[in-house]
């Protein structure tokens, strides 16, 4: 659900150094918002933090919030230590085959793109056939 980020509380955090957030905030304007972050039913931050202020970097006034009903202190704090805690960075070598890859979709070969011209053409033929139909 879409949620005033005004509205989101944000108490004492286990978290105290946000780090830098210019590029998360343009992440979030070239890609959106990919994970929602979690609030409580009474609009406190759970989780998202971080999100939620590269948010007011770009002038969001809206954020997708995922409301978790219910929760006791521990649950809360429970939840802020595993967002933070058990995610997975990187390797060096993942990052450098993910760059490779992304370069490579983005400055295909000479063979790659002529491949992709009769494919988008024949796509195109294919489809005014159907339209007749």
């Amino acid at each position: 659900m879409q949620v005033r980020i005004e509205d989101i509380k944000i108490k004492k955090r286990a978290r105290h150094d946000l780090g830098e957030l210019k590029d998360l905030a343009k992440s979030l304007s070239e890609h959106g918002l990919m994970n929602p972050v979690s609030i409580t039913e009474n609009k406190i931050l759970i989780s998202g933090h971080r999100r939620i202020e590269a948010a007011k970097l770009l002038g969001w006034k809206t954020i997708e919030a995922i409301v978790h009903p219910n929760l006791s202190k521990i649950e809360l704090l429970e939840m802020e230590i595993d967002e933070n805690l058990h995610r997975k960075d990187f390797t060096s070598d993942e990052i450098v085959e993910a760059f490779h890859q992304l370069e490579h979709l983005k400055n295909p070969g000479f063979f790659r793109k002529l491949l992709n011209f009769f494919k988008e053409l024949f796509l195109k033929i294919t489809g005014l056939f159907r339209k007749k139909s």
